[in-house]
């Protein structure tokens, strides 16, 4: 959508209820909701559309939920050819001490063994392996300080706020610092930082990531999986989202997406689950423990499912009464027929349809003095948006501010209206001339007689 809508002024609002026949929603009371999370989020993947909050803007640990954001740099990096698939990955000293560390999650790796990227980004995305984590990191941007740079650079461009206030990325794994080989930390850290998020910003990380590489997922959901199977170093990768339908907290609609625990952080989770088309995406930080995470984060998207659904609020093609036409100047025609470009919906609690309202902004600059269309205007041409206003009392915000034009439809000139020739506008002028003349003469003599 063309940001250039935010210079449009308002024309009309019509405060009229857009409960139509389509819709056939109960009643519903308004669930008093909430998790036993320290703070949680829940959002429509499809349009960052917020529907629950908790704690969203507070500042916390967020261990290996950090490394979605290596698996959006790897992705990132494999989408624009930068590395490829079966791409061998040097392995350092260093890297290797982190993966033969057992009290880790990780898989072994030797300094003179071939590993693709593609085996190493799975046993990120399946086991959560630090070593491999890290290896990926140096190969993608050389030395390990620039590849977490990176990470905080990608940040602020995803739209995740501010570093150090919104995030702070100090290494790739969400491990404590303590566990970085020294010679590899991040300018300026000690042994006891760690990685911090919102809630915030942890939602806007997936978001972004199941929207603009959505074949995480594919790899996201493998329940388990052998790692270098056949040798010595072989492991069997049990994925430690055990809310994937055949794991121990099995939710059918489950497909990703990344767990982290920390002493600092608790147990945390950011998971996202698809029901009937609808995909939903949750973030859970400092519970308890392991089952906690998976319950609280069952509630948040079963509340999502039960809750919510997307409606059609207008058609393709849609005329707002009252404004089916715009009036033109210096047209062969003196109006013009005006509808949506497409049909338009939106995410919505069940039940508060009645609360929905239309908002006609129109693009003053097509416009004259008089407020008419200057011709000639072109069949399709974009001259304003229909906006639909929530007036209920739920703070809907989006996770990106670009979302927000998910709820707006583009309305277009039905026609083509070409400029009249200079006969029919001398008497257009002319008529306009006389029908003055008629008007001040008929209110002279109404004056006479009054």
């Amino acid at each position: 959508m063309n940001k250039k809508i935010r210079k449009y002024f308002v024309v009309s609002f019509l405060s009229i209820l857009l409960l139509m026949s389509t819709f056939s929603f109960p009643a519903q009371t308004k669930a008093n909701f909430d998790t036993n999370a320290y703070n949680s989020i829940l959002l429509d993947a499809e349009t960052g559309k917020i529907l629950y909050q908790k704690n969203i803007d507070v500042l916390l640990p967020i261990a290996s939920m950090s490394k979605m954001m290596s698996e959006y740099l790897v992705l990132e990096a494999i989408n624009t050819g930068k590395i490829r698939w079966d791409q061998t990955v040097p392995i350092s000293t260093e890297v290797a001490a982190v993966s033969h560390n057992t009290s880790l999650s990780n898989v072994h790796l030797r300094i003179d063994e071939q590993y693709t990227v593609k085996e190493l980004y799975e046993s990120v995305a399946i086991y959560s392996a630090n070593g491999a984590t890290m290896a990926l990191a140096e190969l993608i941007s050389g030395s390990y300080g620039q590849f977490v740079k990176l990470m905080n650079d990608k940040a602020a461009e995803l739209g995740m706020g501010l570093e150090g206030q919104d995030f702070r990325f100090i290494n790739s794994t969400g491990l404590p610092n303590k566990y970085v080989p020294e010679s590899m930390r991040y300018g300026g850290t000690s042994e006891i930082d760690e990685n911090t998020m919102t809630a915030r910003a942890t939602a806007t990380l997936a978001y972004q990531l199941i929207k603009n590489y959505p074949e995480v997922l594919d790899t996201a959901s493998i329940p388990r999986k052998v790692f270098k199977e056949g040798t010595s170093d072989q492991i069997r990768m049990d994925n430690w989202n055990w809310m994937l339908p055949e794991l121990v907290y099995g939710f059918q609609y489950t497909d990703g997406l990344k767990t982290g625990f920390t002493n600092a952080a608790g147990y945390c989770f950011t998971g996202t689950a698809i029901k009937d088309g609808q995909r939903v995406i949750t973030v859970v930080m400092k519970t308890e423990s392991p089952q906690q995470r998976f319950d609280e984060t069952k509630r948040l998207m079963d509340y999502g499912f039960n809750n919510f659904s997307k409606q059609q609020l207008i058609p393709s093609g849609f005329q707002l009464e009252g404004f089916e036409t715009l009036p033109v100047s210096k047209g062969k025609e003196r109006e013009v027929a005006i509808s949506t470009a497409e049909p338009l919906s939106v995410m919505m609690r069940n039940g508060e349809e009645d609360l929905y309202s239309l908002e006609l902004l129109l693009d003053e600059s097509l416009f004259d003095e008089e407020g008419k269309l200057i011709a000639p205007i072109e069949k399709g041409q974009v001259v304003g948006t229909m906006v639909v206003n929530y007036n209920g009392d739920i703070n809907h915000e989006f996770i990106v501010s670009e979302a927000q034009f998910t709820e707006m439809v583009e309305v277009v000139l039905n026609e083509t209206v070409e400029k009249a020739g200079w006969f029919s506008l001398t008497m257009r002028a002319i008529g306009g001339f006389f029908s003055g003349i008629w008007s001040s003469v008929a209110n002279g003599v109404k004056g006479i007689f009054s």
